[in-house]
Protein backbone atom coordinates (compact mmCIF):
# COMPACT_ATOMS: atom_id res chain seq x y z
CA UNK A 1 0.00 0.00 0.00
CA UNK A 2 1.17 3.61 -1.26
CA UNK A 3 1.61 5.53 2.34
CA UNK A 4 0.30 9.05 1.59
CA UNK A 5 2.14 12.29 2.40
CA UNK A 6 0.37 13.78 5.33
CA UNK A 7 0.43 9.85 7.07
CA UNK A 8 3.75 9.53 9.21
CA UNK A 9 6.25 7.04 8.95
CA UNK A 10 6.22 4.42 11.04
CA UNK A 11 2.62 3.64 11.35
CA UNK A 12 0.81 0.08 10.13
CA UNK A 13 -1.31 1.00 7.34
CA UNK A 14 -3.21 -2.43 7.79
CA UNK A 15 -4.33 -1.52 11.23
CA UNK A 16 -7.66 0.39 11.29
CA UNK A 17 -7.60 3.18 14.10
CA UNK A 18 -10.60 4.51 15.70
CA UNK A 19 -9.69 7.86 15.00
CA UNK A 20 -9.31 7.54 11.47
CA UNK A 21 -12.26 5.82 10.89
CA UNK A 22 -14.45 8.70 12.79
CA UNK A 23 -12.56 10.94 10.46
CA UNK A 24 -14.34 8.89 7.47
CA UNK A 25 -17.75 8.89 9.33
CA UNK A 26 -17.35 12.60 9.18
CA UNK A 27 -16.18 12.79 5.22
CA UNK A 28 -12.50 13.50 6.24
CA UNK A 29 -9.65 12.67 3.73
CA UNK A 30 -7.72 11.22 6.73
CA UNK A 31 -7.67 7.50 6.84
CA UNK A 32 -6.78 4.23 4.90
CA UNK A 33 -9.07 2.03 3.05
CA UNK A 34 -8.95 -0.42 6.12
CA UNK A 35 -10.13 2.54 7.94
CA UNK A 36 -13.08 2.91 5.68
CA UNK A 37 -14.04 -0.74 5.29
CA UNK A 38 -14.05 -1.13 9.24
CA UNK A 39 -16.63 1.56 8.69
CA UNK A 40 -18.87 0.62 5.90
CA UNK A 41 -19.12 -2.53 7.92
CA UNK A 42 -20.59 -0.45 10.49
CA UNK A 43 -22.56 1.17 8.74
CA UNK A 44 -23.79 -2.01 7.33
CA UNK A 45 -24.97 -2.68 11.14
CA UNK A 46 -26.41 0.95 11.82
CA UNK A 47 -26.57 3.02 9.06
CA UNK A 48 -27.38 6.01 11.18
CA UNK A 49 -23.16 6.06 12.32
CA UNK A 50 -22.33 9.09 10.23
CA UNK A 51 -25.10 10.83 11.77
CA UNK A 52 -24.42 10.51 15.48
CA UNK A 53 -20.76 11.08 14.49
CA UNK A 54 -22.37 14.43 12.85
CA UNK A 55 -24.41 14.60 16.12
CA UNK A 56 -21.58 14.71 18.48
CA UNK A 57 -19.63 17.26 16.74
CA UNK A 58 -22.47 19.38 16.79
CA UNK A 59 -22.71 19.74 20.59
CA UNK A 60 -19.15 20.11 20.76
CA UNK A 61 -19.36 23.22 19.14
CA UNK A 62 -22.14 23.78 20.70
CA UNK A 63 -20.53 23.44 24.13
CA UNK A 64 -17.57 24.75 23.23
CA UNK A 65 -19.26 28.32 22.06
CA UNK A 66 -21.58 27.77 25.63
CA UNK A 67 -17.94 27.43 27.82
CA UNK A 68 -16.58 30.42 26.00
CA UNK A 69 -19.80 32.63 26.56
CA UNK A 70 -18.91 31.94 30.19
CA UNK A 71 -15.82 33.04 30.32
CA UNK A 72 -13.89 29.53 30.27
CA UNK A 73 -10.61 30.19 27.97
CA UNK A 74 -8.77 27.43 27.98
CA UNK A 75 -10.01 23.69 26.74
CA UNK A 76 -8.33 20.70 27.19
CA UNK A 77 -9.42 18.31 24.29
CA UNK A 78 -8.49 14.08 25.29
CA UNK A 79 -9.53 12.08 22.54
CA UNK A 80 -9.02 14.96 20.08
CA UNK A 81 -8.98 12.91 17.22
CA UNK A 82 -8.02 14.62 13.44
CA UNK A 83 -9.12 18.10 13.02
CA UNK A 84 -11.96 18.76 10.73
CA UNK A 85 -13.88 21.62 10.01
CA UNK A 86 -15.16 23.14 13.16
CA UNK A 87 -13.00 22.01 15.32
CA UNK A 88 -12.55 23.06 19.20
CA UNK A 89 -9.73 26.24 18.03
CA UNK A 90 -11.37 27.22 15.41
CA UNK A 91 -15.17 27.15 17.22
CA UNK A 92 -12.86 28.63 20.43
CA UNK A 93 -10.48 31.58 19.11
CA UNK A 94 -13.87 32.75 16.96
CA UNK A 95 -15.69 33.10 19.84
CA UNK A 96 -12.62 34.93 21.96
CA UNK A 97 -9.11 34.95 19.76
CA UNK A 98 -7.44 34.99 23.43
CA UNK A 99 -9.22 31.16 23.71
CA UNK A 100 -6.04 28.45 24.68
CA UNK A 101 -6.30 25.10 23.03
CA UNK A 102 -4.68 21.83 23.77
CA UNK A 103 -5.52 18.78 22.00
CA UNK A 104 -4.51 15.30 22.86
CA UNK A 105 -4.68 12.09 21.21
CA UNK A 106 -2.43 8.60 20.68
CA UNK A 107 -3.47 7.95 16.95
CA UNK A 108 0.30 9.00 15.07
CA UNK A 109 -1.68 10.03 12.31
CA UNK A 110 -3.91 12.47 14.36
CA UNK A 111 -1.18 14.22 16.03
CA UNK A 112 0.86 15.21 12.99
CA UNK A 113 -2.17 16.45 11.52
CA UNK A 114 -3.19 18.32 14.16
CA UNK A 115 -0.10 19.38 14.45
CA UNK A 116 0.26 20.45 10.66
CA UNK A 117 -3.52 22.58 11.06
CA UNK A 118 -2.03 24.19 14.19
CA UNK A 119 1.26 25.24 12.82
CA UNK A 120 1.56 29.33 13.10
CA UNK A 121 -1.30 29.23 15.95
CA UNK A 122 0.62 30.07 19.32
CA UNK A 123 -1.99 29.90 21.32
CA UNK A 124 -2.84 25.86 20.29
CA UNK A 125 -0.94 22.72 20.65
CA UNK A 126 -1.40 19.04 20.16
CA UNK A 127 0.22 16.60 22.87
CA UNK A 128 0.32 12.57 22.22
CA UNK A 129 -0.59 11.06 24.88
CA UNK A 130 -2.88 8.66 26.69
CA UNK A 131 -6.25 9.52 28.46
CA UNK A 132 -5.51 6.30 30.90
CA UNK A 133 -2.29 7.82 31.59
CA UNK A 134 -3.93 11.35 33.54
CA UNK A 135 -0.86 12.84 35.29
CA UNK A 136 1.54 12.48 32.00
CA UNK A 137 -0.92 14.72 30.10
CA UNK A 138 -1.17 17.22 33.38
CA UNK A 139 2.49 17.24 33.57
CA UNK A 140 3.26 17.51 30.35
CA UNK A 141 5.25 20.68 28.37
CA UNK A 142 2.47 21.11 26.00
CA UNK A 143 -0.66 22.04 29.01
CA UNK A 144 2.30 23.48 31.22
CA UNK A 145 2.99 25.31 28.17
CA UNK A 146 -0.37 26.94 27.03
CA UNK A 147 -3.19 26.20 29.82
CA UNK A 148 -3.12 27.12 33.23
CA UNK A 149 -4.37 24.92 35.53
CA UNK A 150 -5.16 27.23 38.37
CA UNK A 151 -7.76 28.95 36.12
CA UNK A 152 -10.43 27.48 34.70
CA UNK A 153 -10.50 24.78 31.93
CA UNK A 154 -13.00 22.86 29.73
CA UNK A 155 -12.12 19.25 29.47
CA UNK A 156 -13.47 17.74 26.45
CA UNK A 157 -13.93 13.97 26.28
CA UNK A 158 -15.93 13.76 23.52
CA UNK A 159 -16.98 9.83 21.98
CA UNK A 160 -13.70 8.63 24.07
CA UNK A 161 -14.49 7.29 27.37
CA UNK A 162 -16.76 4.05 25.01
CA UNK A 163 -13.55 2.86 24.09
CA UNK A 164 -12.07 2.71 27.89
CA UNK A 165 -13.26 -0.37 29.40
CA UNK A 166 -14.44 -0.75 32.86
CA UNK A 167 -10.65 -2.78 34.08
CA UNK A 168 -8.95 0.37 33.12
CA UNK A 169 -11.72 2.00 35.63
CA UNK A 170 -12.51 5.34 33.02
CA UNK A 171 -14.29 6.77 36.55
CA UNK A 172 -10.87 6.85 38.55
CA UNK A 173 -9.15 8.62 35.69
CA UNK A 174 -11.77 11.47 35.18
CA UNK A 175 -11.25 11.72 39.05
CA UNK A 176 -8.14 12.59 38.29
CA UNK A 177 -8.73 15.18 35.64
CA UNK A 178 -11.36 16.41 37.79
CA UNK A 179 -9.05 17.13 41.01
CA UNK A 180 -6.38 18.90 38.45
CA UNK A 181 -9.07 21.08 37.68
CA UNK A 182 -10.13 25.09 39.05
CA UNK A 183 -13.17 25.77 40.25
CA UNK A 184 -15.12 26.93 37.75
CA UNK A 185 -13.83 24.17 35.08
CA UNK A 186 -16.16 22.49 33.01
CA UNK A 187 -16.08 19.03 31.90
CA UNK A 188 -17.85 18.24 28.40
CA UNK A 189 -18.60 14.63 27.59
CA UNK A 190 -20.64 12.30 25.30
CA UNK A 191 -20.70 8.74 25.46
CA UNK A 192 -22.61 5.78 23.50
CA UNK A 193 -25.04 4.59 25.83
CA UNK A 194 -27.89 1.79 26.23
CA UNK A 195 -31.17 2.89 26.86
CA UNK A 196 -32.65 -0.09 29.06
CA UNK A 197 -36.33 -0.45 28.33
CA UNK A 198 -36.42 1.63 25.03
CA UNK A 199 -34.32 0.28 22.09
CA UNK A 200 -36.28 -2.91 20.27
CA UNK A 201 -34.65 -6.02 20.26
CA UNK A 202 -33.29 -5.43 16.61
CA UNK A 203 -31.29 -2.53 17.91
CA UNK A 204 -29.83 -3.89 20.25
CA UNK A 205 -28.88 -6.51 17.60
CA UNK A 206 -27.41 -3.16 15.53
CA UNK A 207 -25.71 -2.19 18.51
CA UNK A 208 -23.50 -6.20 18.90
CA UNK A 209 -22.84 -5.76 15.02
CA UNK A 210 -21.21 -2.03 15.46
CA UNK A 211 -19.41 -3.32 18.89
CA UNK A 212 -18.26 -6.58 16.73
CA UNK A 213 -16.53 -4.36 14.24
CA UNK A 214 -14.75 -2.39 17.00
CA UNK A 215 -13.30 -5.93 18.96
CA UNK A 216 -12.12 -7.29 15.69
CA UNK A 217 -10.00 -3.69 15.17
CA UNK A 218 -8.77 -4.59 18.91
CA UNK A 219 -10.98 -1.02 20.01
CA UNK A 220 -13.85 -2.24 21.65
CA UNK A 221 -17.03 -0.04 22.31
CA UNK A 222 -18.08 -0.06 25.47
CA UNK A 223 -21.79 1.41 25.79
CA UNK A 224 -22.82 1.79 29.39
CA UNK A 225 -26.51 2.63 30.71
CA UNK A 226 -27.71 6.00 31.93
CA UNK A 227 -26.47 5.63 35.47
CA UNK A 228 -23.12 4.66 34.94
CA UNK A 229 -22.42 7.47 32.44
CA UNK A 230 -23.81 10.19 34.88
CA UNK A 231 -20.94 8.50 37.14
CA UNK A 232 -18.45 10.48 35.16
CA UNK A 233 -19.99 14.07 36.46
CA UNK A 234 -19.32 13.33 40.15
CA UNK A 235 -17.88 16.41 41.47
CA UNK A 236 -19.44 18.49 39.04
CA UNK A 237 -22.65 20.21 39.44
CA UNK A 238 -24.42 19.39 35.77
CA UNK A 239 -25.49 22.36 33.26
CA UNK A 240 -29.61 22.74 32.50
CA UNK A 241 -30.30 20.30 30.63
CA UNK A 242 -28.65 17.87 32.25
CA UNK A 243 -27.49 14.24 30.64
CA UNK A 244 -29.40 13.90 27.54
CA UNK A 245 -29.58 12.43 23.81
CA UNK A 246 -25.95 14.07 22.51
CA UNK A 247 -28.78 16.44 19.72
CA UNK A 248 -31.11 17.50 22.93
CA UNK A 249 -28.16 19.42 24.69
CA UNK A 250 -28.96 22.94 23.58
CA UNK A 251 -30.15 22.44 20.15
CA UNK A 252 -29.89 25.58 18.19
CA UNK A 253 -30.76 26.92 14.51
CA UNK A 254 -27.21 25.88 13.16
CA UNK A 255 -28.49 22.16 13.39
CA UNK A 256 -30.68 22.45 11.32
CA UNK A 257 -28.93 24.43 8.75
CA UNK A 258 -26.26 21.50 8.21
CA UNK A 259 -24.15 22.07 11.66
CA UNK A 260 -25.94 18.75 12.72
CA UNK A 261 -28.49 16.29 12.84
CA UNK A 262 -31.99 18.16 13.90
CA UNK A 263 -33.15 16.95 17.08
CA UNK A 264 -35.60 15.42 15.95
CA UNK A 265 -33.73 12.76 13.86
CA UNK A 266 -35.62 9.55 14.38
CA UNK A 267 -32.04 7.49 14.04
CA UNK A 268 -30.56 9.26 17.07
CA UNK A 269 -33.25 8.52 19.28
CA UNK A 270 -31.97 4.87 19.53
CA UNK A 271 -30.40 4.37 22.85
CA UNK A 272 -27.27 3.82 21.01
CA UNK A 273 -26.97 6.79 19.55
CA UNK A 274 -25.21 8.03 23.13
CA UNK A 275 -26.01 11.28 25.18
CA UNK A 276 -24.36 14.23 26.37
CA UNK A 277 -23.78 16.49 29.12
CA UNK A 278 -21.85 19.84 30.67
CA UNK A 279 -20.74 19.61 34.20
CA UNK A 280 -19.66 22.50 35.97
CA UNK A 281 -16.92 22.03 39.04
CA UNK A 282 -17.89 24.46 41.94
Amino acid sequence: MERPGWAPQGIDLSVPSVSRIYDYYLGGSHNFEVDREAGRRAIRAFPGMPRIMQANRAFMRRAVRYAAGRGVTQFLDIGSGIPTFGSVHEVAQEADPECRVVYVDHDPVAVAHSRAVLEGNERAGVLSADLRKPAEILRSAEVGGLLDLERPVALLLVAVLHFVPDEDDPWALVAELRDALAPGSLLVLTHAATAAGQAKPEEGEKVKEVQHVYRTIGSPLCTRDHADVARFFDGFTMVEPGLVPIPLWRPGPGDAAGEGPAADDPVLAAGFAGVAGVGRRP
